[in-house]
Formats: C-alpha cells, structure tokens, sequence
C-alpha cells in the first residue's frame, strides 16, 4: 500500500494500520525512512512561518532560518525522538507492559509521520496570519491528532504484545 493511503488508513483506524506495520516484523531502516520523511514534512511546513519572519525582521536571513530548521527537523528531531521514545519504554518497563522497543519507537514514528499534513496546515496557517488564534487552534489539532495516533498505535502494539 502506498505511504499516503497508509495515512489517510490512520485517520481511520490508527491502531489498524500501526498492527499491519508491526505484523510485517521488526523493521528498523523502515523506522528511520518514516521519521525521515516526517522530518521533511516538517521542514517544509516550516517554511512559509520562517519566510514571514524573515520578512519581519531582517536581521536573520531566510537562508540561515531555513538551514537552522532544515538541521533541527532532519538531525536533531529524530534523535529527540528516539531517546524520547526510549524513556517511554522503559516507563512502559516499570508499569509491567510487554511492549518492546521497537514497537514504542515506531508508534512514535508513525504518529508524527501521519499527523504531518496537520502539521503542513499548522505551518500554513502560521505563515499567512502569525502566530495568533487560528495557528495555535490548528496547532491544539496538531497535538490532538498525533496524540490519538500515538495513544492507539501503542495500545494496538501493546495488545500484539
């Protein structure tokens, strides 16, 4: 299935689609490509937020704005997130659950992955009108939405479990 059927698949039936990723078996050069992509994504969304400021104030260039975001999304992000879903792991260790690493990394992945069009509307919203009501409304959606996924994406690996 292509990669945006499998996220339009998500806001669907997010724990579907995380036990149909996880049934393929342990796949880690799919992790890292999915939280790649999301990185991308992210970047871009970015964008248009980081053109307006660099509109606004012309001290900082839209080049070093872009490559500072360009680091963050696609180096630093996926570290964050790795170390983040190994804390959670191990939370997941004290509270008894079976889950594996793995399965936390990629609920994480996949959540952030197929919440990114949010995310793409979140970062346009920013651009045309600022920071103010609607980006930070599109923003709480954002948040909602990859925490649904991520929520049914471990409940959905710590039943396979």
């Amino acid at each position: 299935m292509a990669l945006t059927a499998d996220i339009l698949a998500t806001y669907r039936g997010p724990a579907k689609v995380v036990s149909r990723f996880l049934a393929q078996g342990r796949n880690e050069v799919r992790g890292l490509l999915f939280i790649l992509i999301a990185g991308v994504l992210m970047f871009v969304a970015s964008a248009p937020f980081e053109a307006r400021e660099a509109q606004l104030d012309p001290d900082g260039p839209l080049a070093v704005r872009l490559y500072w975001s360009a680091f963050f999304y696609i180096m630093i992000m996926p570290l964050l997130v790795y170390i983040f879903a190994g804390l959670v792991w191990l939370l997941s260790r004290v509270a008894m659950r079976r889950i594996s690493g793995y399965q936390v990394r990629f609920s994480l992945i996949w959540a952030l992955l197929a919440s990114a069009p949010v995310f793409l509307l979140m970062g346009l919203t920013a651009g045309l009108l600022g920071i103010g009501a609607a980006a930070k409304a599109v923003g709480f959606l954002w948040l909602a939405v990859f925490g649904w996924f991520w929520v049914a994406g471990l409940l959905s690996a710590d039943d396979a479990a």
